[in-house]
């Protein structure tokens, strides 16, 4: 499916029920990322004159930590089969470090890109590939008539049996063992196939900052004088055919072409979540070190956000619409302490709410990949069938909630650790453990209610 055909076929209302699938609850905050992504349909179908004018409207998604502003984020690429990229905005701030160059994030984004194109491009020959990888093993285990005299010489080579070593192949002898091929019935031969030894060795190019660029050209120029050595191995017939395949995969796969379209789609659907937003926010009128570097990050993240463009390896790439989906908590500041250029770039502003109780319990059984469901799935793996009853589960979300409250309230991920903790035992004595299991709320509570109540013990514990 196209990228195009694939925006085409989701409606607001149908991205909002594909990411309720695996989101509990912030509905404002999903019909906003419904909207921008449709908008980006909508912009394909303006005349070429309008559509360069419109604008992606850029998001800020305001809430504490584990509601679910990333995986809103990063379910909605998933869905427009887009690049996307998280970053913390953060990491080109911290005092007394200098930090990447707040471009990378826009190569990184392409690379990503190429990426995806490429596995669709060698996707789409893998028929052809396939055909060709066939035809190169059965020359390695045929004689071909030009080797008729060296085949007694070639480890490959099939002895024939019925023309004598060293007979030529003749075209009924090529197809029967295509046949024989296809059917399986060469997979315990082993061959000896040229291959390529691993990676090509990686060389560290230290550049100063804001030279990433330089400094990954000069990383392909040395990967390229020193690539991958080639080296005789013996290995069985399908592993051979998988290797042939991939090879000729790559061998069919325009790279210059793969490039200009992940550009073009990097530039046309790419999305980049910029996390912790608020960490570059200004607190007040201080001249600090720490005030000057926030600011300067928001000048240079504004270029960006605002468009403009940027070199890549793969060639340069225009900001213009890319959409960016910011997040932050901002206990200790506001929005409106961002930069006002910075602010009227992110003109959408979506508050998510804090998760209670019952959003908990929703999370652990609704979402298609619901934590019940994995840990059930794991030690199903062990011969284990683990149940919960629904106390149980309510149990869980409330003292859940209840150490949120009582130390920091980190959302959700606080059920990984109350459910690591529930299933400790079971876990570690899974291999020896046969049969059913069912966990009760008093289960639950014997597990959990001594380190809950105690709020010292809750702040390393869970």
């Amino acid at each position: 499916m196209t990228e195009k055909k694939h925006l085409d076929a989701l409606t607001p209302r149908e991205t909002v029920a594909e990411l309720d699938k695996y989101i509990v609850g912030q509905q404002d905050a999903k019909r906003s990322v419904a909207i921008a992504l449709r908008n980006r349909w909508r912009r394909q179908q303006v005349e070429p004159d309008l559509r360069d004018e419109i604008a992606p409207k850029n998001i800020i998604m305001i809430g504490p930590t584990g509601v679910g502003k990333t995986e809103i984020a990063r379910r909605l690429a998933q869905l427009a089969q887009s690049p996307f990229l998280k970053v913390e905005a953060s990491k080109f701030t911290e005092v007394g470090y200098v930090g990447r160059d707040v471009e990378s994030m826009v190569r990184d984004l392409t690379h990503l890109a190429v990426n995806m194109v490429e596995r669709e491009a060698e996707a789409a020959v893998q028929e052809k590939a396939a055909e060709r990888a066939e035809e190169r093993l059965l020359d390695l285990l045929l004689p071909p008539p030009q080797a008729a005299g060296r085949a007694g010489r070639d480890k490959n080579v099939i002895e024939l049996g019925y023309g004598g070593n060293g007979q030529p192949e003749t075209p009924s002898t090529r197809e029967r063992f295509r046949e024989m091929l296809r059917k399986g019935d060469l997979n315990e031969r082993s061959i000896e196939l040229e291959m390529t030894a691993g990676s090509p060795p990686t060389v560290e190019v230290f550049t100063v900052p804001g030279m990433e660029s330089m400094q990954n050209s000069m990383q392909e120029a040395f990967a390229k004088m020193f690539p991958g050595k080639k080296e005789r191995r013996q290995v069985k017939v399908p592993e051979a055919l998988e290797y042939l395949k991939r090879e000729e995969a790559e061998n069919l796969v325009d790279q210059a072409d793969v490039a200009a379209r992940a550009i073009r789609r990097t530039e046309q659907s790419g999305i980049i979540f910029l996390d912790e937003i608020d960490k570059i926010a200004s607190r007040g009128g201080s001249s600090s070190s720490a005030e000057v570097s926030r600011e300067g990050v928001q000048r240079d993240l504004l270029p960006i956000v605002e468009g403009t463009t940027v070199s890549t390896k793969y060639g340069p790439v225009k900001t213009d619409h890319i959409l960016f989906i910011a997040g932050g908590a901002f206990h200790l500041c506001k929005p409106s302490d961002l930069a006002p250029e910075l602010q009227g770039r992110f003109p959408l502003r979506v508050n998510l709410q804090a998760l209670g109780e019952e959003e908990f319990y929703r999370i652990l059984t609704e979402p298609q990949n619901a934590l019940i469901r994995q840990y059930t799935a794991l030690l199903a793996t062990e011969g284990i069938e683990l149940e919960f009853s629904d106390e149980a589960i309510h149990e869980m979300a409330r003292l859940a909630m209840q150490v949120n409250q009582k130390t920091e309230d980190i959302g959700a991920r606080r059920l990984h650790t109350v459910i690591e903790r529930v299933l400790d035992e079971i876990s570690f004595d899974a291999p020896e453990r046969e049969g059913r299991f069912v966990v009760e709320a008093d289960y639950v509570r014997q597990r959990l209610e001594g380190i809950s109540g105690n709020e010292d013990l809750s702040r390393y514990i869970l």
